[in-house]
């Protein structure tokens, strides 16, 4: 028992391992210690920056290429003057006389061995024009120096300066609300860039590290207290842990990749999955718990964190709200258009009281929101996917299960029908107690039909399958009897077994009875004389362990003992009622349930009022009387 527990705890351990180290590892910020986003013509969003070091301001690439355009507009060509004969003209070919024409060069160097002299591009003759002007042909003495130009340009250009002014510790860059120019986003460009290039930013990225992977662990601390407080089952169940975990991994996952490799908004992901996929499997507390962890987790991370935490924790809200028990496909549409009405609702509202304009309103943001919706519509395949892989029980699922024209109630119909009538009022008595002290009535529906399948190997061997009245269990011992009819519920487990039922479902088979006495036969034995092993007459199967459980142990005692009343009077049934109940008590079966008093009081109550009502007294219709007579 206590490997088993400390193998438990040893995998929510890495569970929770793996979600700070994967949140550290995927935080942009970490990859480039400045985690502010930024529009030119557009408010900045954050709070007053000021500068914590001395860093140089770069100049723009637009900045750097008209410098370097109007360097090399300085820069001559360079031309190797070749004599073909003394006191000859300069003469270069017409085509590359053109060519400098059209670039606009007006002024040319002349490289003679070790001198160069400047020309005017008008000195310069082309072999025509060489020919008009001394009446003989001239060969061309001018030969385009590649090399010596190219080296001349990049000399210049290395001699650009890249940097524009200095920004010295302590001074202001921005406030809150200015809108970033030109000459700003040139300021906060440079303070990027030297965050990545200065030394002393390495130190200040590991204390940055250092702080948000102790908030990320405070964060998780805070939900794990919730889980041990309020929610102690869970906090035990090593799969739950592992599936809220895997859930923020994915968000985070998602966020931090759209953060570091592209420039989309942080409303395409589809933060809502989470309180939408919880609330599939769990309760709508839980579910906004959660998705609450995981944005304040987030919002060390992203753009504008209050506007992202605000809007994030309200469309939660939203989700949580508007989906129940998910019984049907068409709630998802519903919530998913709720989730999509609430982002442009709060969005609008946000950014007006904030800005006070229409103008800074993104109106691709919309557009945003209605994709994020079609998400949100989409996690109906995440529901099927964790429900298989983590073994959980969606209320889709067990509306299926619900649908008494399925092969395994058709045939539980066919060869106990007395069982399963009695399935079904067990079922109805239980769900309406479910639904009064807030249980999950839909789970004990769905567990009140199957508890009894078990009958199905021996029918005939249970009175409300007996239509000739031959009782067979008569003919036996009460030992033998007690056993035959025990054996439904390891029957019903091999059967739900067999039939691929959820181990919750199973669960109620084995729990429906718990450890008690099969008291007719027991006190049978007892009168008859003789040694009598109380062992042989009790059930072998396990306490309820969950309100669900237990109400449905409850329903199946007193719908069972109802139909043994001679007389439906309000005093018998409420009698009946707490007779079969505080038996139970007295017998310890609800003893791991997390029932109260007032749950108890409730629940006597609805059966007290329900069987009544199921039997009620009808008129008695009156014949036509002969009238001869």
């Amino acid at each position: 028992m206590k490997n088993k527990e400390l193998t438990k705890n040893i995998l929510k351990g890495v569970a929770a391992v793996v979600l700070v180290t994967l949140t550290a590892y995927m935080f942009p910020r970490y990859q480039h210690s400045f985690a502010y986003r930024y529009e030119v013509g557009k408010p900045w969003r954050y709070d007053r920056l000021v500068a914590d070091f001395d860093f140089p301001v770069y100049k723009s690439q637009e900045q750097l290429n008209r410098e370097q355009e109007e360097v090399l507009r300085e820069v001559e060509p360079c031309f190797m003057f070749v004599e073909n004969r003394p006191h000859s003209p300069l003469v270069m070919s017409a085509q590359e006389r053109d060519r400098l024409q059209e670039e606009g060069i007006e002024y040319v160097a002349v490289v003679t061995g070790q001198v160069s002299q400047t020309y005017s591009l008008r000195q310069i003759l082309t072999p025509k024009a060489a020919y008009v002007a001394l009446g003989e042909e001239v060969e061309i003495n001018l030969i385009p120096d590649t090399a010596t130009t190219n080296q001349l340009r990049q000399d210049v250009i290395r001699n650009i300066s890249l940097t524009r002014g200095v920004v010295q510790t302590g001074e202001k860059i921005i406030d809150k609300g200015d809108i970033v120019d030109e000459h700003v986003a040139n300021i906060l460009n440079s303070l990027q860039l030297a965050y990545e290039k200065n030394h002393s930013t390495k130190r200040l990225s590991t204390w940055s590290i250092t702080g948000e992977v102790a908030v990320v662990m405070l964060c998780l601390l805070m939900f794990g207290l919730y889980l041990f407080v309020f929610r102690k089952q869970l906090w035990d169940d090593t799969k739950s842990i592992i599936f809220f975990c895997l859930l923020s991994i994915i968000l985070i996952v998602l966020t931090c990749l759209l953060l570091r490799y592209t420039s989309l908004s942080i409303y395409l992901i589809p933060f809502a999955w989470i309180p939408v996929l919880v609330r599939s499997f769990y309760d709508a507390r839980t579910a906004l718990v959660l998705h609450i962890t995981t944005i304040l987790i987030l919002s060390i991370a992203v753009p504008d964190s209050f506007e992202f935490v605000l809007i994030q924790i309200m469309v939660g809200m939203v989700a949580v709200s508007s989906l129940k028990e998910m019984t049907q496909r068409a709630q998802l549409v519903h919530t998913a258009g709720w989730i999509f009405v609430a982002y442009v609702v709060i969005y609008t509202a946000f950014v007006l009281g904030t800005t006070g304009s229409l103008h800074n309103i993104n109106p691709w943001n919309y557009l945003y929101f209605a994709i994020n919706a079609v998400l949100i519509i989409g996690s109906y395949g995440l529901i099927y996917l964790f429900e298989r892989l983590f073994h959980l029980l969606s209320p889709i699922t067990l509306v299926e299960l619900t649908d008494i024209n399925s092969s395994l109630l058709l045939e539980f119909a066919e060869k106990a029908p007395g069982s399963f009538q009695h399935s079904m009022q067990v079922s109805t008595l239980a769900m309406e107690a479910a639904k009064r002290i807030g249980a999950k009535s839909l789970l004990v529906r769905t567990g009140a039909l199957y508890h009894d399948i078990g009958k199905m190997n021996n029918a005939a061997y249970f009175t409300e399958n007996q239509q000739d009245g031959v009782n067979p269990l008569l003919d036996m011992t009460p030992q033998e009897a007690a056993k035959v009819v025990m054996a439904h519920v390891t029957d019903g487990v091999i059967i739900a077994n067999a039939h691929h039922l959820p181990q919750v479902i199973v669960n109620f088979i084995q729990t429906h009875h718990g450890t008690s006495l099969t008291r007719y036969f027991y006190n049978t034995a007892v009168n008859n004389g003789g040694k009598v092993n109380e062992a042989d007459f009790r059930y072998s199967g396990i306490k309820p362990t969950t309100r669900e459980a237990a109400i449905l142990m409850m329903a199946d005692a007193v719908e069972a003992r109802s139909r043994s009343l001679k007389d439906y009077t309000e005093e018998s049934v409420n009698a009946m009622v707490d007779d079969m109940i505080d038996m139970q008590i007295r017998e310890g079966q609800f003893s791991e349930t997390p029932l109260s008093f007032r749950d108890m009081e409730t629940i006597r109550k609805v059966f007290k009022e329900r069987l009544l009502a199921m039997n009620h007294h009808r008129v008695k219709y009156p014949t036509i009387q002969d009238s001869n007579q």
